[in-house]
């Protein structure tokens, strides 16, 4: 008999299963929705959810694969050389995702086998070949070349497995097939903290029914400085700012950092510096060796004198000294309720987002970060979400925020997809979309073509819907793996749309000049067969789809069709 929270639960992913918006079963569904819920400290989007899912066959038992390091998604383009420091953070997460009523052994034992071969460090990507998928290997592949890769900055290497169901208690041979699991990981990778943990109803309902907290309250020194009821400037003891930015079991709290600079990890001597600073106390304030901390909100007041009430806090700038505060903290709590130094902070409530855009760019234009991470506050960002909103889609320039309003994953268009959808079309580069999905913005002249301000507006709307409709298209033809989506979604986008305007090289202009109904199901559909068809031709893997070859031979069928 089922209990409560079981009922409750399966009710729950129904419902949600209606408010997706694609057509999937529900076992399927729930792959995404408990990934969505074991993993929302990471603050990941819809499309990284999605990107983690391993395909319905040959995967080993691990449903979803994600890799952090210090707490950030790894991507399959991301280049680690040189991008962090010493005494990093890695992370390998499992799921193991079934919409039952139990917990059982088989899941466990494939795990431990799929484990045993994969977290061997010299494993042949051949010999596995057949055996699993090209997602669960290419996972494996990217967890290897990043812990050998960082193994000189002394990593603090995780492994966790989170077997998901609707069960309610654990039997004890599961709970032994568990441990089994844990001693074969620990095996092949001794130095590793390994934890296999059981999410049942009972803890999958707590997750779903957590609520983000919106309205922060922050302790200061002194009466703030305010010139106006937008802007306050204020003193706040370091172990005040701690409690701040932290979660009630002392963990960082993600969102509330904004996302487009809150992975920059900044050179180590000025960490080393803050954090010398932090450890041995000189006869000069902290706040005077410090250039502070800045907030944005959607609403401040100060009504008790020493305190701030912020809705909605959004840290745009000193993200390494909050971050050393932390690790500070985190490593000394008895200093917490003694340490007497203060922060500056100022806490802004702008008045529209341009402005918002502006003071990111500002506080952030004397400090070495990417220009690529500000690229979102660009103008023509703002223009192009402002021109999606009404037409029932959602740019996520600001990541996550159109996630936190309960929109559908599918009327969401994050910025990395929308620079590949972009990227296929106007560039004619399918296979650079695939290679460097999430680098594309890295290079300027790339991003001042596919973002130009005399781009047509309409362009990026059909490009989007266009590619989205492509995306579910393949998913609900129910016969393309994982992989292969991933690998020729954005070849289909480039060749139907230099089909509606008869030309191989499509531009802004005349694809702004297009009518939405012209990408028909049937044009959609044929033109997935035909790439399709090529790129099994050619190998039909990924190598081939980051490659020119497909490419090549996708244009050369097109000029004989246009």
């Amino acid at each position: 008999m089922s209990t409560n929270n079981q009922i409750l639960l399966a009710e729950i992913v129904k419902q949600e299963l209606k408010n997706y918006g694609e057509k999937t079963s529900l076992s399927d569904f729930f792959e995404f929705y408990s990934s969505l819920q074991v993993l929302k400290d990471y603050e990941l989007s819809f499309d990284e959810i999605s990107s983690g899912i391993t395909g319905k066959s040959r995967d080993g038992g691990a449903d979803s694969v994600y890799l952090f390091v210090n707490g950030e998604l790894v991507k399959e383009d991301v280049d680690i050389n040189g991008k962090y420091k010493k005494n990093v953070d890695i992370e390998f997460i499992l799921i193991q995702s079934k919409f039952e009523n139990s917990f059982n052994e088989d899941p466990l034992l494939k795990l431990s086998k799929l484990c045993r071969g994969l977290l061997d460090l010299s494993f042949d990507r051949a010999d596995f070949e057949g055996r699993y998928n090209d997602k669960i290997l290419s996972a494996f592949e990217l967890f290897r070349s990043t812990y050998v890769g960082l193994i000189t900055k002394k990593p603090k290497l995780k492994i966790t497995v989170y077997y998901v169901s609707k069960g309610d208690d654990v039997h004890p041979m599961v709970s032994r097939q568990a441990k089994d699991l844990e001693n074969d990981i620990v095996e092949k990778l001794p130095g590793a903290i390994v934890e296999v943990s059981f999410i049942g109803a009972d803890h999958l309902m707590r997750l779903t029914q957590e609520r983000a907290n919106d309205v922060f309250r922050l302790r200061i020194s002194e009466n703030p400085l305010s010139t106006t009821e937008q802007v306050f400037i204020a003193l706040t003891n370091l172990s005040e700012y701690y409690k701040f930015i932290t979660d009630e079991d002392g963990k960082l709290i993600k969102h509330i950092f904004e996302s487009n600079v809150r992975d920059y990890q900044g050179k180590t001597n000025v960490n080393n510096e803050i954090q010398d600073t932090l450890k041995k106390p000189g006869n000069e304030e902290f706040w005077w060796l410090n250039n502070g901390v800045t907030i944005l909100a959607s609403a401040a007041s100060a009504p008790g004198g020493k305190e701030l009430v912020i809705h909605n806090p959004e840290i745009v700038n000193g993200l390494q000294t909050s971050n050393e505060i932390f690790r500070f903290f985190s490593q000394n709590k008895e200093k917490i309720d003694t340490d007497k130094r203060d922060v500056l902070v100022r806490v802004i409530v702008p008045e529209n987002e341009e402005t918002r855009d502006k003071i990111i760019r500002a506080t952030n234009s004397q400090t070495p970060i990417p220009k690529a991470s500000l690229r979102a506050t660009d103008q023509v960002h703002r223009q192009i979400e402002d021109y999606l909103k009404p037409r029932g889609l959602f740019y996520d320039r600001r990541k996550n925020y159109y996630k936190n309003e309960g929109k559908k994953p599918k009327d969401i268009i994050s910025v990395p997809f929308m620079s590949q959808c972009l990227m296929s079309s106007l560039m004619q580069k399918p296979d650079f979309a695939r290679a460097r999905p999430s680098t594309l913005l890295d290079d300027d002249k790339s991003y001042n073509k596919l973002f130009h301000k005399n781009n047509e507006l309409n362009a990026y709307y059909l490009l989007a819907l266009w590619g989205r409709n492509i995306e579910t298209a393949l998913k609900e033809e129910k016969k393309y793996t994982a992989t292969e989506i991933n690998d020729i979604k954005f070849y289909v986008l480039y060749a139907v749309t230099s089909q509606l305007v008869t030309s191989i090289y499509p531009g802004s202009h005349t694809v702004a000049a297009l009518d939405i109904k012209q990408a028909s199901k049937k044009l959609i559909n044929d033109t997935i067969v035909l790439v399709f068809d090529l790129y099994k031709e050619l190998g039909g893997n990924d190598k081939i789809a980051k490659g020119p070859s497909l490419n090549e031979a996708l244009k050369e069928k097109l000029r004989t069709m246009i």
